[in-house]
This record gives structure tokens, sequence and C-alpha cells, in this order.
């Protein structure tokens, strides 16, 4: 990969492809907030949108009327963009979606599988822009033509559910062939130096979770911060599929105890699903709920041994709690 030449001339030559992203956005900066279960909420979407970034809310598995509030929560709290993401296999999402479009959000990031094509078009039809996650060349071509307004490639080093494969290979694959909408890049990135690199290489701007975490604004519990200081990036390793029967999304996060129950999970799961006792999709729908209460026990209520504590890779980079204005200062110091 790349970099740009770190002078102050070059730095003053602010790629058309990073002004591309700040003008689908409506930010001063093309840098998105990972939506991050439990923590993506209107404390830090606020404060990353108020920075001029772009902040985006985790619906994870919020009843319609929570999600209601939280956007109307951050409304309350700055008057720049912001957006919602919703989970395409979540049983409410059409209810969810609702609330989308009576809210007026201007962005929704589908994610957590492929979206149908009512959903996509109901959002459009109410003229929020839809932002997808395209893993391959091949279906970013196809989500295009299905209606997205911008994409998010997000390589394995990301934290939570990722894909095969890396953000460096993603960006030589994509970036190159798809330019009728702005793409982000996702996965790793924790540093101006690669955000400026991947915009660069044609990326709108970036995404990024892990570095948001021990944001001074983010709700995260002082002993799930403490464990994002002190990680190394070998220290965020994936879930492994035990078998085909029951495919699921890797997760990355520190290796605990609360791995082991998953994998403990998996396994009892895998065996009702042989039996016929259990189908597919209610197998899969409860390790995800799994994960949702795992993370909430590790992020919110501080118990980093039995909960999940998800993080990328980039942990291994994340030295010391900043406030978001700060964060933001570094990551676009670079292309500002």
């Amino acid at each position: 990969m790349s970099f740009p030449d770190s002078s102050r001339s070059s730095r003053n030559a602010v790629p058309e492809s990073w002004q591309r992203g700040t003008r689908f956005l409506g930010t001063r900066y093309a840098i998105l907030g990972g939506a991050m279960a439990w923590l993506s909420e209107h404390n830090l979407v606020s404060a990353i949108s108020r920075a001029g970034g772009f902040g985006v809310l985790a619906s994870g598995s919020m009843p319609p009327e929570l999600l209601r509030q939280e956007i109307q929560a951050t409304r309350r709290r700055t008057t720049n963009p912001f957006g919602v993401n919703l989970i395409t296999m979540n049983p409410q999402l059409p209810e969810l979606v609702r609330v989308v479009i009576d809210e007026q959000v201007s962005h929704c990031v589908l994610a957590g599988g492929l979206p149908d094509q009512p959903t996509i078009d109901a959002l459009k039809q109410a003229g929020i822009k839809v932002i997808l996650f395209a893993p391959s060349l091949a279906l970013g071509k196809r989500l295009i033509k299905r209606g997205a307004d911008a994409l998010i490639i997000e390589g394995h080093e990301a934290g939570g559910h990722v894909g095969p494969v890396t953000t460096s290979v993603l960006v030589q694959e994509i970036l190159p062939h798809l330019t009728e909408v702005p793409v982000f890049a996702a996965g790793g990135i924790a540093n101006g130096t690669m955000v400026a690199g991947l915009v660069a290489m044609g990326a709108a701007g970036c995404q990024l979770g892990t570095r948001f975490v021990v944001a001074h604004e983010c709700i995260a519990h002082t002993n799930f911060k403490n464990a994002f200081l002190r990680a190394q990036s070998r220290d965020a390793q994936v879930t492994a599929q035990f078998d085909p029967v029951l495919p699921v999304i890797p997760v990355r996060a520190l290796v605990n105890k609360g791995t082991q129950n998953f994998n403990s999970l998996q396994l009892q799961l895998i065996q009702e699903v042989k039996a016929g006792t259990k189908d597919r999709k209610t197998a899969q729908l409860e390790l995800e709920h799994f994960w949702v209460g795992a993370l909430k026990r590790a992020a919110i209520d501080g118990d980093i041994e039995q909960g999940s504590v998800m993080a990328g890779q980039s942990v291994g980079l994340v030295n010391s709690t900043q406030s978001v204005t700060d964060i933001m200062t570094e990551l676009t110091s670079m292309l500002s």
C-alpha cells in the first residue's frame, strides 16, 4: 500500500475522493463511526458528528421505539448529519425501517447480510441515502445495481463480525473498479497516515470503530476501555466455524472465557441442527443473541472475562483515552 507524501504541500492538496466523501455525508470530514452495539448510542454518535465526522447509531437489537428515542436524543445534541445502522436479519426490520423513515434520517447503513430489495426501495423512496457493505467486487457491482448510494468495504482486521479478506486486498480489488458511488474503507484503521493512504488509493473516506471505544464520550465501562489500552494486536482473534451445517459469521474479539462460552454454544447448536430439533436460521439467531448479550456484559457491565470484548486488530495501536475531537484531529491531520 502506498502512502502520500506527508509534506505540507501534499496535505493541502485534498484528494477528490475525500471531497466526494464529505459531500456525500454532508460533513467536514469523511470519517464514519463504526456502528458498535451498545456503544454507538446518542452520546458517542453526536460527539462524532459535532467533531465534523459522521456518527452512526447502532440499532442492534433495539426495539423500534428505543431506536426512535435514540435518534431524537442524538438530534438534541447535534444539528450535524448522522446515520442509523440496521441489521438485515432483525425480525423487526420493517418496523425499524419505518422509524428511520418517519424520523427523516438522512443516511441508513444496512449490515449483517444481503438486504432485500423492498427494504432498499422503501428507504430510497423516502429520500434516504442507502449505504451497503461490499465484501467483493462482484457483490459491490450487484449492490450498486440494486440501489446502493455508497459502499463500505470492511477488511478482516475489523472488530466484531468480519469477512475473510483483509482491507489491503479489498481496496486493491475494489477501489479502482467501482467509481459509480463513494466507497469507504474500514478495518484496521487507527491513524491519519492510514486514512490518507486509503484516500490516496481512491477511498471516499474511512470508517473506524475500535479507536472510538476509548473516547471520553463513549459510554463503555472503564474495564472495557482498559482492556483495549492493554491489548496487543494479536490479542484480537477471530472465532472459528466448527461445522458448515451451521454457517456463522466470524467475530473478532479479545480472547477470554466468553470466547470459550461461544464455542460451547456453537457446538451445542450444531448438534441440535443435525438432530432436527432446531432449524438453521433459529440457531444462527441464537448465536447473534449470544453476542448481543455477551457484548453488553463486557462493554456496559464491565465483565471482561465472561463477556465479549469485540475489538479490531488496530486495538494494539490504541494507547490512550482521548476526546472525540482530538481523535478526529489526528485522523484527518494529513487531509485538513
